[in-house]
């Protein structure tokens, strides 16, 4: 599990977080797995390697993260990770029965400074920005720019780039004068889809 990461606030988070309870009861047995798992409208929970590796990009070297940004709440696995990490964290969610499901199971499971909203995850959340962190969760076929405008100066952005069967996990670190980026991994996830369901 740990090969490729190396920070230990990511591996603690990962193994406090009891992966079981967000994904259907009948998959239960297969939770702690290092795969991807379905969890109903054709979306899936990610595997725990890949959960890891992106949110080790977005805190890596960083004392103090803040405020971060999920695009894709999905069953909320990814925002509970985010939730031991970061001060705040903003999940956006476009189909509505996961967007209740894992509100609720949010509020069940304690995790007070994670706030789930139903939207269209393409345009972001402007109310909440300027992000330290933003990361995607499904993947667009390019990088919105309304995106890249919610991330504050020296913030961190990871997200899935590509078509299906060729994507890229790219890694970006807003700077004054753009937004260089580099490739940490070749991925495959759900494809972004715009408005919501």
């Amino acid at each position: 599990m740990d090969s490729g990461i190396g920070d230990l606030r990511v591996l603690e988070a990962i193994r406090r977080t009891p992966r079981h309870l967000f994904v259907d009861e009948a998959l239960a047995s297969r939770a702690y797995e290092d795969v991807a798992l379905p969890i109903g409208h054709g979306q899936t929970i990610s595997q725990p390697f890949i959960v890891g590796l992106m949110t080790q990009a977005l805190v890596e070297n960083v004392e103090h993260p803040g405020k971060a940004l999920e695009i894709g709440t999905g069953c909320g696995y990814q925002a509970a990770i985010l939730s031991q990490l970061f001060d705040q964290v903003t999940s956006v969610e476009r189909i509505k029965e996961l967007y209740k499901r894992s509100r609720d199971l949010s509020f069940t499971l304690g995790y007070r400074n994670v706030q789930v909203l139903y939207g269209d995850g393409l345009q972001g959340w402007k109310e909440g920005a300027l992000y330290d962190a933003i990361l995607m969760a499904a993947a667009p076929e390019k990088l919105p720019d309304t995106l890249l405008e919610q991330l504050k100066i020296g913030g961190r952005l990871v997200a899935p780039i590509g078509g299906r069967g060729f994507q890229r996990l790219i890694f970006i670190e807003r700077q004054e004068g753009g937004y260089p980026q580099k490739v940490i991994e070749h991925v495959n996830f759900v494809p972004t889809v715009a408005g919501t369901e």
